[in-house]
């Protein structure tokens, strides 16, 4: 995690505040965590309105010993931290990691998440073995809830990450997976309110 620490991201807000970072995990890490994902994860079929992909909940269940300090109360601090000197928000202490992977014919259509009172901030790693552009899976962001209003687009490139505001007009999506799996770590996070 120390990359999303130290690295310089790319910072917009348009179409809505996000950042984003080519590495962010380093080597040890992210490919550490992809190994377990693709080998001895417990994953779950999940089909709800607006998308169908495999999922699980990182903080329920058995983590690896190689990739346990990886995801402790001292490291999700420091990203919290991070992320309140990138947005300029204060977060409150509670977050959730969940774990997604997409195959092939799944996809995200557009949506933005906005729940009142709940998930403000969210980051999404991407951990991918040699993905290639003709895979498909690409984030995509939106200046409104129009699929066609695509405002930026960002690569599932492996260690990258892009990190973005829940709000009502935080649309985005991830275009069909045509081959291979896509695999992304999710870290949520909730504004504190004074």
């Amino acid at each position: 995690m120390s990359n999303i620490l130290l690295s310089s991201p790319y910072f917009s807000t348009a179409p809505f505040p996000h950042f984003a970072v080519n590495s962010a995990l380093g080597n040890d890490a992210s490919e550490n965590i992809l190994k377990w994902l693709e080998t001895s994860a417990p994953w779950k079929l999940k089909i709800a309105e607006f998308y169908e992909q495999f999922e699980f909940s990182i903080l329920d269940c058995e983590l690896p010993s190689e990739i346990q300090t990886f995801f402790s109360n001292e490291n999700l601090a420091k990203l919290r931290f991070r992320l309140e000197q990138i947005f300029g928000i204060k977060l409150s202490n509670k977050q959730d990691i969940a774990a997604h992977k997409l195959v092939q014919g799944q996809r995200i259509r557009i949506h933005n998440d906005y729940i009142p009172g709940q998930e403000t901030h969210r980051v999404l790693v991407q951990l991918n073995r040699g993905w290639r552009d003709e895979f498909g899976g690409i984030l995509l962001l939106f200046g409104s809830d129009d699929s066609k209003d695509i405002k930026k687009a960002f690569r599932p490139i492996h260690d990258s990450c892009v990190a973005f505001e829940i709000s009502p007009s935080s649309h985005h999506a991830v275009t069909p997976i045509v081959s291979g799996e896509r695999y992304t770590l999710v870290f949520s996070f909730y504004e504190q309110n004074d």
